[in-house]
């Protein structure tokens, strides 16, 4: 007789907390094998019948024809644009004070004259963010005097003072009512989205059609661009204000608007100076799609030089540019790092306050009449340099040397070439052969998998508004160029991004060159881009990761530095090796910030599918293109919006979706 003691039963006996489960138990308890089961019984039901009703192809009983309406507002908008009362008394006056104010700031600058512009700059630079940044400042407007690009970057500064202080206060405004709301936070949420993702190609031609070719167009384009930032952080900030600190105020009989002026506001300074920066830093990449219709400044210099084909020209414009972001980004950045910090002015005891403001402008104010006296207001011609020439003749150095016949690794043709037959052409022949019911069925289990149920139906419905506006084919196209870029991009910044995390030297090494890939125009990389890698999509997809790399590389490098010291320094106690600590604890600990890499990736990925319509991406990009430029608003509009619905879509089926539970267990 066996000695073995017998197996202690469960004292909750029937309730099956210890009992053994059977392989089907196992299965329905494991979440995400329950959802595959539901959707493959769904499947098999559906599938049958669409494939018997519909076909394979996107039905066209299902499609709805939106060029009609389209067409007939872009009519109306044309023939009452010089009589009806909303042109005439509102968005006339409207534009009249955008040139206005626009036309006011560039004659102040021009008043100042470049020794006062450079010596203002320079001065405020530093009493907000210190010595450094006041030296990059004074470089910056001394390289682009230098360059000849000086009239031109006083007409962008006087556009982008004018279009930075109207999207931070239409941002605020949206943001102060989402942040007080709960209700309009819901309903604004999607429309920032839209804003933001909505490529300004699309919304180009309405512009125009309201206001014609010109400044206040470009003004307007800019601040539906670059205001969702603002709102978004004035939401954040609001909405995470310090409930203790609220409820201190209220206890003392404040009213509503005295806590949001006391409390709520002085709690999100930080946040609302961010809000400025990425303002500024988005809507001077605006510059040279501004240029299209009509505002002068760098970018119309930008835009010139590349329709001549002049690469040397157009960076000589787009430095500045660059030098001008830099500066803005870095005077913002570290003024918001001083806010509330212990020391946060710059300068003696007595260079602080209203005292150094005064002396701010006093010196600017003599510079300025010294150099109006030595009769020299613009940069004088005989000290600029010309780099166009050398410039062209190292880009035509690259071509001759890196297009074809590099030993061993071939030449930049052959890149091309092989990434589209490997990768390009698969991923589009599978997507564009897959039948569209098949397409939706996956989207809703990568979505559903990762998220809720609500996650997978906004996915689907974002494909299949998709199909109802008859751009199925061109978006399974665009969608193969996007996640192919999509994926390159991932798999670079999050390697350089580890690698940045790990080195301070390498990180700071690498900072200036990110920060010139993501403010440098995209047109301005374009052609040496076309002429390494020939037109096609494999350009446009390198202009893409191109574009898109320094988010994910910035965010992957910030996650990581930000992991608790203390678990690396246990991890590592207990003998673990450098890539343990990375995989095993870094990683899983940055998992927020690589999710929030690769959803700034996916977005700044589609940012760039009109570009690459541009050279050779086609589908819905060269859509976008083709509607501003032969003025088919229904052509273009569509193509937009179908790519808002593949970035809201990839969205949905990369962020996980927390599941609520009721409080009767997970």
């Amino acid at each position: 007789m066996s000695s073995a003691a017998p197996t202690p039963v469960s004292p909750r006996g029937t309730l099956g907390v210890d009992t053994p489960k059977g392989p089907a138990q196992v299965l329905l308890h494991r979440r995400g094998v329950a959802k595959l089961l539901l959707l493959a019984v769904a499947a098999a039901v559906l599938v049958p019948l669409l494939a018997a009703k519909y076909g394979a192809a996107w039905p066209s009983s299902l499609t709805v024809d939106v060029s009609g309406p389209l067409g007939k507002t872009s009519d109306w908008i044309i023939d009452n644009r010089d009589s009806h009362w909303l042109f005439v008394y509102f968005l006339g006056h409207l534009s009249n004070g955008v040139v206005i104010s626009v036309r006011a700031v560039y004659l102040l600058l021009l008043a100042l004259g470049w020794t006062g512009v450079t010596a203002g700059v320079t001065l405020i630079a530093w009493r907000v963010a210190g010595v450094r940044i006041a030296a990059v400042a004074l470089l910056s407007f001394l390289v682009s005097g230098l360059l000849g690009m000086w009239v031109p970057t006083m007409q962008t500064l006087a556009l982008m003072v004018v279009a930075v202080a109207a999207s931070v206060v239409v941002g605020a405004l949206l943001g102060l009512a989402a942040g007080l709301s709960d209700r309009l936070f819901k309903i604004l949420r999607p429309v920032l989205d839209t804003m933001q993702v909505l490529p300004a190609f699309a919304y180009l031609l309405p512009v125009v059609l309201v206001f014609g070719i010109g400044v206040p167009a470009a003004l307007l384009a800019t601040v539906i661009y670059a205001a969702p930032p603002m709102a978004r952080l004035t939401a954040l900030g609001l909405r995470g204000a310090d409930p203790g600190v609220l409820e201190a105020v209220s206890s003392l009989g404040a009213t509503g608007r005295q806590r949001l002026l006391t409390a709520r506001l002085p709690l999100a300074r930080k946040e609302l100076l961010l809000g400025v920066n990425q303002t500024i830093m988005m809507a001077l990449s605006m510059v040279v799609i501004a240029s299209m219709i009509g505002a002068a400044g760098l970018g119309d210099r930008v835009y010139q030089a590349l329709a001549s084909v002049d690469v040397g020209a157009a960076l000589a414009a787009a430095i500045p540019i660059v030098l001008l972001a830099i500066v803005m980004d870095r005077t913002t950045a570290a003024a918001g790092e001083r806010i509330g910090a212990a020391g946060a002015a710059v300068g003696p005891q007595w260079l602080r306050g209203w005292r150094a403001w005064a002396g701010v402008a006093a010196v600017t104010a003599a510079l300025a009449v010294l150099g109006r006296l030595s009769g020299s207001l613009v940069w004088p011609d005989a000290w600029s340099v010309n780099i166009a020439a050398p410039v062209n003749d190292f880009k035509e150095w690259m071509v001759d040397h890196l297009y074809s016949g590099v030993p061993v690794v071939g030449g930049t043709a052959d890149w091309a070439a092989h990434f589209t037959n490997w990768v390009l052409n698969p991923l589009r022949d599978g997507l564009t052969a897959l039948p569209w019911y098949g397409t939706l069925l996956l989207v809703a289990a990568l979505a559903w998998l990762i998220g809720t149920w609500r996650t997978a139906l906004t996915a689907v419905l974002a494909m299949a508004a998709i199909g109802v506006l008859g751009v199925w084919k061109p978006s399974m196209n665009t969608l193969s160029q996007v996640l192919a870029a999509l994926v390159v991009t991932l798999v670079l910044g999050f390697g350089v991004g580890i690698l940045a995390a790990g080195s301070k030297r390498f990180e700071a090494f690498l900072r200036p060159v990110l920060d010139v890939m993501q403010t440098m125009p995209q047109f301005v990389y374009l052609i040496p881009v076309v002429a390494l890698f020939a037109v096609g999509r494999a350009p446009a997809a390198a202009a893409a990761v191109v574009y898109a790399l320094p988010a994910v590389v910035r965010i992957t490098t910030q996650g990581l530095r930000q992991v608790d010291p203390a678990a690396v320094e246990s991890a590592r106690s207990l003998g673990a090796t450098r890539w343990q600590v990375l995989r095993q604890v870094q990683l899983p600990l940055a998992r927020p910030a690589l999710l929030l890499a690769v959803n700034q990736g996916v977005v700044l990925v589609l940012a760039v599918v009109i570009i690459g319509g541009l050279v050779g991406g086609g589908a819905l990009g060269y859509d976008v293109v083709t509607g501003l430029a032969t003025g088919d608003l229904g052509l273009g509009l569509v193509a937009g919006v179908a790519i808002v619905c593949l970035g809201l879509m990839l969205d949905r089926v990369t962020q996980p979706t927390e599941r609520r539970t009721t409080g009767k267990g997970a």
